[in-house]
Formats: C-alpha cells, sequence, structure tokens
C-alpha cells in the first residue's frame, strides 16, 4: 500500500467542518423538539381521539413511514417551489425531518401508551382522579419512561440522517465535506474525520438526552432503571 494520508491538508479546513457541525446539529434539535411534541400528540390522538382521527393520523403515520425522508425532501423543497410556494433549503430540510420523526415518534409513544394495563386507569379513577390527572399521570408520563430509550435511539439515528439531506444543498456536515474533498483531492481523509465526528455527536447527543433523562423522569432514576 503506497497511500499518504495526509490529515493536515484537511484540518486547515476546520472551520468548515465546525460549521457544518453547527446546521447539523441545528437541524437536529429543532426537528427533535418539534418532532417530540407533535409525535406526543398524535400517539394521543391515535390511541384515544375519535374513529375519524385515528384513521387521518393511522393514514398520515403509514403514507410517512412507508416513503423515504429523500423524496419528502424532494417534495417539500422542490415540489412546492414548482406551485409558487417557496422554502429555503433549510427551513424545507426542518420541516422534512420533522414531518419524518413525528410518524416514527407517534408510534413509538403510542406502544407506551397502550402497553399501561388499564386496572392502572380504573385505580386512578377510583381515587377521584380528573381525566387529565388520570391520562398525565397514570399513562402518559409513565408511557414517555418506558419507551425513552427507544425515542433517544431514534433522535440519534434523525441527526445521522440529516446527512441524507445534502442531497438537496443542505450546508450539513456531510454537505460540507464535499468542499473540502473538492478543494484537497482527499477523499479518504474527509471520510475517517467524518466517522469520528459523528461518532463523537451521537455519543454527545446520546448523553444530553440521558442527562434530559434524569431529570425529567425522577421516578426512574431514584430506582436506577433510567437508560
Amino acid at each position: 500500500m503506497t497511500y499518504q494520508f495526509d490529515f493536515g491538508a484537511v484540518l486547515q479546513y476546520w472551520p468548515l467542518f465546525l460549521q457544518g457541525v453547527e446546521t447539523t446539529l441545528l437541524m437536529s434539535f429543532w426537528s427533535t423538539v418539534a418532532g417530540f411534541v407533535m409525535g406526543v400528540g398524535c400517539a394521543v390522538a391515535r390511541s384515544s381521539g375519535g374513529p375519524l382521527l385515528r384513521r387521518a393520523v393511522g393514514a398520515y403515520v403509514e403514507v410517512i413511514r412507508n416513503t423515504p425522508l429523500i423524496i419528502q425532501s424532494y417534495f417539500l423543497i422542490f415540489g412546492l417551489s414548482s406551485v409558487g410556494f417557496t422554502l429555503s433549503i433549510l427551513t424545507g430540510a426542518i420541516l422534512a425531518l420533522v414531518i419524518n420523526i413525528t410518524a416514527y415518534t407517534c408510534e413509538i409513544v403510542r406502544a407506551g401508551i397502550e402497553s399501561v394495563p388499564r386496572s392502572q386507569r380504573e385505580a386512578g379513577e377510583c381515587l377521584g382522579l380528573s381525566p387529565f390527572q388520570v391520562y398525565w399521570h397514570i399513562i402518559l408520563v409513565p408511557a414517555l419512561e418506558r419507551v425513552y430509550p427507544a425515542l433517544t435511539s431514534q433522535f440519534v439515528l434523525l441527526m445521522l440522517v440529516t446527512s441524507l439531506l445534502s442531497a438537496v444543498g443542505t450546508e450539513d456536515l456531510f454537505g460540507i465535506s464535499g468542499n473540502v474533498q473538492a478543494l484537497t483531492f482527499r477523499n479518504f481523509e474527509v471520510f475517517i474525520v467524518l466517522w469520528a465526528v459523528y461518532l463523537a455527536m451521537s455519543a454527545l447527543v446520546r448523553g444530553a438526552f440521558a442527562l434530559a433523562g434524569k431529570f425529567l423522569f425522577v421516578r426512574k432514576r431514584k430506582l436506577g432503571t433510567l437508560l
């Protein structure tokens, strides 16, 4: 093997990589926050809403989960612009991520809601709790506790799949790496740097969720069962 590694030629463009990391984390953060809120809302609607609402949410979930993210992003960014509704590339990319992750979050949270035994709901009603108190304290919060590890993995995966959206022009970490490759012609070194940076970001995001879980789920922290 005669290949000579030259990481210096690549690492001199660290400001570009840093810009890509910032964009990737920005996309991931807003997509996670909005996707979580909307996903929980869809899960509640699908498990406790009326027949029409359940069917509408179910149809949305099936359509999104059975079509590629890249097609959804092309539709939002380029498809809508062809009919006069223009979004910036970054806005369209975040919107595509939100729409995509909401469907997956919905199903994860719904599984947690349906895992709560009906006897616990009835016990809460017997204690005189209001319907809101029963749903919040006995159904929703315990359901989120149970599926929190799965949600964490899904949101870490969301951060990783932002790399796909470089195909529509986002200047995320993967998109920026193409510029560095064009400037240095050191493709192998660039991909090694990408591998290391994505691994570090995954550890950072997973650690942030673990820390958040310790504050959100006090009961599981006391039991020592969180994550």
